[in-house]
This record gives structure tokens, sequence and C-alpha cells, in this order.
């Protein structure tokens, strides 16, 4: 899986806030809360985003209403299992990964080890 770019994370970020569907016209409004930027380009993307996957969407009347394909958080594990597939060593990436994470971290890992239904060694 792809990094989404940063306009494609921008965008995703709304539908992963609202967690509702959504049309551009609404994106585009909150986007210019902060910074300009135009109605075709957020019209492009946000058509690109639904063609990798990334949003479905459904007419309503005249216009496309869009929404979250998946959660943050199944974007974010998708991620996670394409660096740990990038390497020739499955439990040497591990060990790096699990290396780097700080006391917090590591005890997220055992807390989703355990609902995972697999022993969280220390």
């Amino acid at each position: 899986m792809r990094r989404l770019g940063d306009l494609e994370a921008e965008i995703m970020d709304r539908f992963w806030k609202w967690n509702r569907p959504a049309t551009v016209r609404e994106v585009v409004d909150d986007i210019n809360q902060h910074r300009d930027i135009a109605y075709t380009t957020v019209t492009t993307v946000t058509t690109i985003l639904f063609h990798k996957g990334y949003l479905t969407r459904a007419r309503e009347g005249r216009i496309w209403v869009y929404r979250a394909a998946a959660t943050r958080e199944a974007y974010a594990a998708a991620l996670m299992e394409d660096g740990l597939a990038a390497g020739e060593d499955r439990p040497a990436v591990l060990a790096a990964f699990v290396a780097n994470l700080d006391e917090s971290g590591r005890a997220a890992l055992r807390t989703a080890l355990r609902a995972a239904g697999r022993p969280a060694e220390d």
C-alpha cells in the first residue's frame, strides 16, 4: 500500500474524523478554513481516492457523496504490514521495530497482542 500524498491525507483525515458521508463541497469548505484550495483540485483528488479504493461513493441527486472505505487504523496497519514485508527477515524487522518503541508503544503492543489472543511476552 502506497502512502497517501499530502492532499490525499488531508482529505482522508476529514473522512476519518467525521466518520460519515460527505460531499466534496464539505471537504473544500473545511480545508478553506485553514488555506485556500480550489474545488476542482479537491474533486480530482477525491475521485482519485475513490478509484484507489480509499473512498466509496453514492449518488444523492446530482452529486456524489463519499465515505472512507476503511478506518484510519486499517490504513495504518496496511502500511505497517508493507513495512514488515519490505525486510527479508521478518523477525529481525519486528525486533528492530519493537526496539524503537518507547514504553507507551511497548505497552500498546502488549495490549494489542492480548486483544488478539496471543501471549504478550516482555
